[in-house]
């Protein structure tokens, strides 16, 4: 197999550069330590910026959050977040005064849509041991004709998504977690009804590959003409067809080539991200994505004038009770555990 199929060969930061029709992603690992009374680190905050604490100290971050780590009341319009929580906890909460909890290995896809407010805060349950966090909000925009779409989150319980396993000629292992599109005769659970990944055509998969040391797994092929990329975030880095890629570097695919990905020392796990492309103007600003200035501009507007529903819960970073167990309440009160 020719390197051809290898387009390009990028460094990954800490925002994931991705292609249409995703926007971005965002590889979120904190070892948190034990929590206190409130949730949070039962750690000193000194020497930290809180509410824009995105600097590792100790291992972990606060981001926008001052007593609990997360992202606190804010605004979206115009895409999808897809938030895949392999450890930990999100607790949800939004303008529509819907609810949850979500973690370990289960997966929250949100439509914004028109728009709607929404805090994702990650709770420190555990008080006598650590708190170890990891899980990635991948950005998957919406075609024109779904922008005003209206705001809807569905659940991807770990439970339902599957995970293929592949042993090659020597037993190594590969397991695939398809928590969208298919492999082989294997199809990820439906994702939010408005999204362009609900319609098949579009080919749109989001896997978590991980494999031994030494494994050998063959990626299949696909469509021509698919934004493919897969991105090597751990271990000690890969070979596709024999052409190197190190950990922490991203790979650029032609989606209609197999290519044969072997495993470096301590093995690897892989992101997969593919999709047809929408090809619409993309303009962003902030927590807006539209197809022009003026319709950012009116994102801004519509915000200031209706808060995109209010914000009903008492304060701008919501955490359940701990012993709340995962669960998804809907706008409609319709509740709904694994």
């Amino acid at each position: 197999m020719s390197a051809a199929a290898i387009k390009n060969i990028f460094p990954m930061g800490f925002m994931w550069d991705t292609a249409d029709p995703f926007l971005f992603c965002v590889h979120h690992a904190d070892a948190y330590p034990r929590g206190n009374d409130a949730m949070g680190p039962a750690a000193s905050l000194e020497g930290r910026n809180i509410g824009q604490d995105f600097q590792v100290k100790d291992g972990w971050r606060m981001y926008h959050g001052s007593t609990v780590p997360g992202f606190p009341e804010h605004p979206h319009r115009g895409f999808e977040t897809v938030t895949v929580v392999r450890e930990g906890f999100v607790d949800h909460a939004d303008s529509h005064g819907a609810a949850g909890r979500y973690g370990n290995g289960d997966v929250q896809w949100m439509t914004a849509g028109s728009g709607l407010q929404h805090a994702e805060m990650f709770p420190l349950l555990e008080r006598e041991r650590e708190n170890p966090l990891e899980l990635f909000q991948i950005w998957l925009n919406l075609p024109q004709a779904r922008k005003f779409a209206d705001p809807h989150f569905r659940m991807l319980w770990a439970e339902t998504i599957p995970v293929v396993v592949h042993r090659d000629d020597e037993g190594r292992t590969t397991r695939t977690t398809v928590i969208a599109g298919t492999l082989g005769d294997v199809a990820a659970p439906a994702p939010a009804p408005d999204s362009w990944a609900a319609d098949a055509a579009n080919e749109v998969a989001i896997w978590i590959i991980e494999m031994e040391d030494g494994a050998e797994w063959t990626l299949p092929a696909a469509s021509a003409e698919l934004s493919r990329r897969l991105y090597a975030f751990e271990g000690g880095g890969i070979a596709l067809d024999g052409n190197a890629i190190a950990q922490y570097h991203a790979a650029e695919l032609d989606s209609a080539t197999a290519l044969q990905v072997t495993a470096g020392e301590g093995g690897a796990r892989l992101l997969l991200l593919q999709g047809r492309p929408i090809r619409e103007t993309v303009i962003q600003y902030g927590p807006f994505v539209m197809n022009s200035r003026a319709e950012i501009q009116e994102a801004f507007e519509d915000y200031q004038r209706t808060q995109f529903g209010g914000w009903p819960w008492e304060r701008p970073d919501p955490v359940h009770q701990r012993d709340s167990g995962r669960f998804a309440r809907y706008a409609d009160g319709r509740e709904e555990r694994p």
